[in-house]
């Protein structure tokens, strides 16, 4: 008699690096199989560069590398390079690649440790959300072929096109999300049917099938927590392992119970479980996800495209200049820069000498010297005289977006807390504790039945995702009204910080005072050519009064400046020709004996004094309304560079409690604002951006106030045009409003809790309970949100 053989059981063994099945061609290195050579080199790249953890944070993340390579030859053409490229001076050049692959923690982990690689990679940062990587390297070490064919090679090709990257970049692939939500709704949808005998009275025919539809329900909730969920689990992990709190810990958790619990009721035959509530949870939180990111994104595209920034730049045309918003920029515009302005677009330097801090791109302020003909990039800040621009490559506002954002711009450390952060490091505590003594209570009852069902009710319908929620979508919405109202704010949370501010810090030369409708008049006598001399000095400043003198001395022929020095707060020093000029303050000319009424900035020519202008202050229409709304609820302040001939008047506007500083330079203003922190107050500090810049990084809250000049302040948390100043106590009224929504929905969100808690503690909650309850009150929580930030927008006409 001939006996079968059984066959051997087969385990298809997969690439360490990338997970891919391996072929009868095998490569190992240290104990580990490959797929193929490529595999194995990126693998034997990280070990002997100490990255090999690289592995720890997901089972074979790497990038299958069995693809031929490409051919990069077209990388080294400096025409092609050259649109690819941020930024580039004499030592290192900026990039930044859009990188379909990145998908995990641990394509974050390599990307950012690029250094390790390669040296001359000085760092390297990632956009998570934008799947786009910021590179700085040394191109004399490292070419641009050289960088991508090392991403390549380690697995992580970037998209190249010859557009701008975060244009071609931002459509971000939901591909993934929206798998997810079409899974954990398909089994939503079946799971609750199979359940509705169970909840409304199972007839003869139903209770036959019980069992079985338990099982079909319990195989609908696999695909759900393995795959819907599991970027929840992976937070949640992350999170605990880095000691940390966030609300997807106790997210994954009721995730994880729900399932837990289910499963061992059908198994044991001791109740329906909850299949159909853990689909329902993962559906409209992954709903709620997505609906983020659309928001996200659309605000994103609104900022890009649409004026982020309320800044202009002078364009020079025949009939003379004109001041036009940097997106209205087109590539062969000629356009003047001044002292202290930021070059908004990439251009070549066609008059005057360029000396440009970087320090916005690159984090160094040494100032670099262009000459005529060179490429100036992006970003840069004029040092020095009035030069001409023209524009060669389009202006990328979104690139303006990431230096607002730069890191290297945050001189001072805050310590604000956002609400969920600080309500996440309580909520799974508060919620472990509830969850032990209801066991614990029941134990000592003797029932353990209870103490089990208790326990894992608890952590069901305690779920955070209401809370995990209300923010984003209360901000997100905010966020876009702020926009519309002409308040451009960095980020949601500056909301938050916004709604805490108890103390405002007014500065007084373009902030209180309206640029655009001070009079200013000259006492003393010029000759044409001093007038032309004088106009020339200051037409390489941004200053309001700078401006109001060339106003007021009408178009000049620009003579040519030898030498130009801003003294910030004091005044300008310029030679032109055989003329040494200074024009500032009397301190400044050393000719403190003058007492004169009104803001006065004095001519001195070749130690000559020449005369003086005279600025009659002319407060914004809107100031005393403004001051009469904010004092019932704010400390008032005004900390001025300039003299207080003006005080009597400003003593009628602000309250009797108001500190009115003056004379105070920039380095007063920022002790000024030091001195209230300690005493505790949340300082928001207004100013113009220029001399400010220092006070407006210091203060718990900076917000730069624009009129029509380029006074882009990446040290600030917020612009506020001009002509929206006297909505100013309205936007303060509603950043709190935003705060109550959240607090509001956190309330509604406890109430939903505690009526559940009331259920759980006890052992007797429902699968229909919580498959009503659960969904009910996620929807609420949205709706609520979204409907209230409306209301209260609407209610302070802001739409």
């Amino acid at each position: 008699m001939s006996h079968l053989k059984k066959p051997a059981l087969m385990t298809e063994e997969l690439c360490y690096h990338c997970g891919d099945p391996i072929a009868d061609s095998k490569f190992t290195l240290a104990k580990q199989q490959f797929c193929c050579l490529g595999c194995m080199t990126v693998f034997q790249i990280l070990q002997e560069n100490s990255l090999s953890s690289y592995y720890q944070y997901n089972k074979h993340p790497g990038k299958s590398q069995q693809d031929e390579l490409k051919d990069l030859s077209y990388l080294e053409d400096e025409k092609i390079a050259e649109k690819l490229i941020d930024y580039k001076d004499d030592e290192r050049t900026l990039l930044t690649f859009y990188v379909p692959v990145i998908h995990c923690s641990s394509c974050i982990w390599l990307l950012e440790h690029l250094y390790k690689l390669n040296p001359a990679i000085r760092s390297s940062q990632v956009d998570f959300m934008k799947k786009q990587v910021s590179i700085t390297l040394q191109h004399h070490d490292l070419s641009l072929r050289g960088l991508v064919e090392l991403m390549i090679q380690i697995g992580y090709e970037p998209k190249i096109t010859l557009q701008d990257v975060v244009k071609s970049g931002n459509q971000v692939n939901n591909n993934s999300l929206i798998a997810k939500i079409a899974v954990a709704g398909f089994c939503f949808g079946n799971s609750m049917m199979l359940s509705f005998p169970e909840y409304f009275g199972m007839g003869s025919f139903e209770r036959d099938y019980a069992a079985f539809f338990g099982y079909v329900n319990l195989a609908f909730s696999l695909p759900v927590l393995l795959y819907s969920a599991s970027d929840y689990f992976k937070s949640a992990w992350i999170s605990l392992r880095n000691y940390r709190l966030n609300l997807d810990v106790p997210l994954a958790l009721g995730i994880f119970i729900l399932f837990i619990r289910t499963a061992y009721e059908i198994i044991s035959q001791t109740g329906a479980g909850f299949a159909d509530t853990l689909c329902s949870l993962v559906f409209f939180i992954l709903i709620g996800k997505w609906v983020q990111q659309k928001t996200y994104y659309h605000i994103s595209f609104e900022r890009d495209y649409r004026s982020y920034f309320p800044v202009a730049v002078t364009r020079i045309r025949e009939e003379g200049t004109q001041a036009v918003q940097i997106s209205d920029l087109a590539v062969g515009d000629r356009i003047l820069i001044r002292n202290n302005e930021i070059i908004p677009a990439d251009a070549i330097l066609l008059q005057g000498q360029a000396s440009v801090d970087f320090s916005f791109v690159t984090g160094e302020s040494r100032p670099i010297s262009k000459v005529l003909g060179e490429i100036i990039y992006a970003g840069g800040r004029q040092i020095g005289e009035a030069i001409e621009l023209e524009v060669v490559k389009p202006v990328s506002q979104s690139y303006l977006t990431k230096l607002w954002n730069n890191e290297n711009n945050k001189s001072y450390e805050r310590t604000f807390q956002t609400f969920v952060t600080t309500i996440s490091k309580y909520f799974t505590i508060a919620l472990l504790l509830i969850a032990l003594a209801a066991a614990v209570f029941w134990v000592f009852q003797q029932d353990a039945t209870k103490a089990w069902g208790s326990f894992t009710a608890v952590l069901i319908i305690a779920c955070p995702c209401a809370l995990a929620l209300s923010s984003p979508f209360t901000l997100s919405a905010a966020l876009s009204i702020f926009d519309k109202n002409k308040m451009y704010i960095k980020s949601a949370s500056t909301i938050e910080q916004m709604a805490a501010i108890d103390t405002l810090v007014f500065d007084k030369t373009g902030t209180i005072s309206s640029p655009k409708s001070s009079a200013i008049f000259f006492s003393g006598n010029l000759t044409d050519l001093e007038r032309a001399q004088v106009y020339a000095v200051c037409r390489n400043s941004v200053h309001p009064l700078s401006r109001e003198i060339v106003k007021l001395l009408g178009d000049q022929q620009p003579l040519s400046v030898v030498s130009f020095e801003e003294i910030v707060g004091q005044g300008l020093a310029a030679q032109i020709g055989d003329s040494t000029l200074h024009i500032g303050s009397a301190k400044f000319v050393k000719l403190e004996e003058l007492n004169l009424d009104n803001s006065t900035v004095f001519v001195l020519i070749d130690q000559v004094l020449k005369g003086y202008f005279s600025v009659e202050q002319s407060w914004r229409p809107e100031l005393s309304q403004v001051i009469g709304a904010l004092k019932s609820n704010y400390a008032l302040h005004l900390i001025s560079g300039d003299n207080d001939k003006r005080l009597d008047a400003l003593r009628l506007i602000f309250p009797a409690s108001s500190n009115l500083l003056f004379k105070q330079s920039p380095t007063d203003k920022l002790r000024e604002i030091g001195n209230l922190q300690l005493q505790e107050s949340k300082v928001c500090m207004l100013g113009d951006g220029l001399n400010d810049a220092g006070a407006l990084r210091k203060a718990d809250l900076g917000i730069a106030v624009s009129d029509d000049i380029n006074n882009f302040s990446p040290g600030c948390d917020a612009i506020l045009d001009g002509s929206s100043f006297d909505k100013l106590p309205t936007f303060f009224a509603f950043a709190k409003d935003c705060v109550g929504v959240i607090h509001c929905s956190f309330v509604i969100s406890i109430l939903y809790n505690v009526v559940g808690l009331s259920f759980a503690v006890q052992g007797t909650m429902s699968p229909l309970f919580a498959a009503i309850l659960m969904p009910i009150s996620t929807i609420t929580i949205i709706s609520f949100t979204s409907l209230s930030t409306r209301w209260f927008a609407r209610k302070r006409k802001l739409i």
